[in-house]
């Protein structure tokens, strides 16, 4: 792989800040945020109020710990413009969550609130190892999800040529990487092993494309998945952050010359790491749930949202600012098995340990009787002999066993049979209700 380390002096401020200065900024703007969000959004004035604080009561930034969480529901409660903070004029984009789960949430954003997201997400592309002049096939979905658009705007802020494909006609996909000839790929982690499957379908060998960067996120991976598509690609894989209740795309992003968690770009953005039962805030290194207040957002700012995503907060390595660890799950996605608690990751983790065992699984949930059950489905790789497949159901069984706790069962199946993923992965089937 291309050594892509910057030049130092690419970096900017808000990137090689000193902590006393990103202090002193963080205060500034979180004061004006925690002010506008109070004068502007009813919600946030109830909140406060219910809670017996106010926004002078922000004296240092320990104070954030007094004052109210905001959560998907607050947002789905407030449906559709109740979080706005500006008139609705002053809104030129809107985005939503997709609602599968329930009424979905929706964002605005300003003109300055778009400028600042081009920004954070071309700072992210760059860390990431894209340069101006790259080709990024960006394979993110266009539309109300903020994927598409947020790194469309962000590559072509950087310099970069956008080839705007996204998501689905995988066959068409491939076909353009071989002939367009990019340099970065931005795509959901899932979906990029749909289309090296699709390379080597055709006959193409991934690791002969021009692809030098992929540019990974909107779903939890593990390093096993990162030495997955390196080892199949011969590229450098890098996650990327973000949520739309908090911007999108390029909340946070890792720098590819370390690749050891996402730096977090704390100009913009202050995080907190909390008990996800108590609500009490811990201290930087352990795991917790990560809750975002917005410092600079005009059209919806959010104060300590409660992301669900599992983390932990850890020193600045290859840039000033703090960095958080790969997400290794939500709180809202983890299964509880008979007592114990299963995140997927955990089950690819341990799955990509098997050789002759594929990144493509399910964790298939039932109620037989009156225990749960969880099946892992997992597809066997193309050269390993069908006889094989029960000496590698064992193994993976085992080693659930014995690194989680709990007992599953395990069931290899023939390449291509699982459904793939055109954008997020749905990893977890439920069927205890059916």
């Amino acid at each position: 792989m291309l050594d892509l380390t910057p030049d130092p002096a690419s970096l900017d401020a808000g990137e090689t800040a000193s902590a006393d200065e990103l202090a002193a900024l963080q205060l500034e703007r979180m004061r004006w945020s925690l002010r506008h969000a109070y004068e502007n959004v009813p919600h946030h004035r109830r909140a406060f109020d219910r809670a017996g604080v106010a926004p002078d009561d922000l004296r240092e930034l320990a104070d954030l710990r007094h004052f109210p969480f905001t959560t998907k529901d607050d947002l789905r409660e407030n449906y559709p413009y109740g979080m706005l903070a500006v008139p609705q004029e002053q809104v030129r984009r809107l985005h939503a969550s997709s609602g599968t789960t329930g009424q979905p949430t929706v964002v605005g954003y300003t003109a300055g609130d778009i400028d600042v997201w081009a920004d954070l997400v071309a700072r992210s592309i760059r860390a990431a190892g894209g340069r101006p002049g790259d080709k990024v096939h960006n394979a993110y979905g266009y539309g109300l999800f903020t994927g598409g658009l947020g790194a469309h705007y962000g590559a072509e802020r950087l310099g970069c040529t956008v080839i705007p494909v996204s998501g689905g006609q995988t066959e068409r996909q491939v076909r353009l990487i071989s002939d367009f000839r990019p340099d970065v790929i931005m795509v959901t982690p899932s979906y990029m092993l749909a289309l090296l499957d699709e390379f080597e379908r055709q006959g193409l060998d991934p690791r002969e494309s021009s692809l030098k960067v992929g540019i990974f996120g909107a779903e939890p991976w593990t390093e096993d998945m990162r030495h997955e598509v390196e080892r199949r690609t011969d590229m450098h894989a890098v996650d990327i952050y973000g949520l739309s209740e908090v911007m999108g795309p390029g909340v946070a992003s890792e720098c590819v010359e370390t690749k050891d968690g996402l730096h977090v770009w704390e100009d913009h953005f202050f995080p907190e790491i909390v008990d996800p039962q108590t609500g009490e805030v811990l201290p930087d290194g352990e795991r917790g749930e990560l809750v975002f207040t917005t410092l600079t957002r005009q059209a919806l700012p959010v104060v300590r949202y409660r992301t669900r995503d599992l983390t932990r907060l850890l020193p600045g390595t290859a840039r000033s600012v703090r960095r958080i660890e790969k997400i290794s799950g939500r709180s809202d996605d983890m299964i509880i098995l008979r007592g114990v608690n299963v995140f997927p990751t955990q089950v690819e983790e341990l799955l990509l340990r098997v050789e002759g065992l594929s990144p493509h699984y399910q964790l298939v949930l039932s109620r037989p009787q009156r225990l749960d059950e969880m099946t892992v489905r997992v597809e066997a790789r193309p050269d390993v002999a069908a006889e094989q497949r029960a000496t590698l159901s064992s193994r993976l069984c085992a080693l659930v066993k014995e690194n989680v706790g709990v007992s599953v069962a395990c069931d290899v199946v023939e390449p291509g049979t699982l459904a793939r993923s055109q954008g997020k992965a749905v990893r977890v089937l439920d069927l205890r209700q059916r």
